[in-house]
């Protein structure tokens, strides 16, 4: 198997399609194709970046930028990862939905990751209030009473 250092190396670039949830809603699982480039400098908040984590590949956003690591989370996450700078090996540039390509640089775009990273509060807020909801129906043996109501 090809590693996406060795592809980033060879092309300078690497494109290839999402996988997994982490990045919703702005990139779709099996649908969005994104273009990564190897980083000329350190990243900046809101950047999105590709790392190692083990053997896997990860594709989660720059919330913060310390002395030596990026404090990184996915989009679609509520833990916050620290991530050496060295261990980043691709940043976004642009990705592809349904023939469009959208790039980091637009308007549309900044305004978005702006816009997610400050209502984070209250997307965790909701996260753990539905969890915690979840978690007294099922003491109070209500799930079925529920899944009924909000046909989940």
């Amino acid at each position: 198997m090809t590693r996406f250092e060795d592809l980033l190396e060879r092309d300078g670039r690497l494109v290839y399609k999402t996988k997994g949830t982490s990045m919703e809603p702005m990139l779709r699982q099996n649908r969005d194709l994104v273009i990564i480039e190897v980083p000329l400098s350190r990243l900046k908040k809101y950047d999105v970046a590709l790392y190692r984590r083990g053997e896997q590949y990860v594709l989660h956003r720059v919330i913060g930028v310390k002395s030596d690591h990026y404090r990184i989370r996915g989009d679609n996450t509520y833990s916050i990862e620290r991530v050496p700078f060295d261990a980043v090996i691709g940043v976004l540039k642009s990705f592809n939905r349904k023939g469009s390509t959208h790039a980091v640089n637009e308007r549309g775009y900044r305004f978005y990751a702006r816009f997610w990273n400050a209502i984070f509060p209250l997307r965790f807020l909701r996260f753990y209030s539905i969890k915690g909801l979840k978690r007294i129906a099922k003491a109070l043996g209500l799930t079925p009473l529920l899944k009924r109501l909000f046909k989940r």
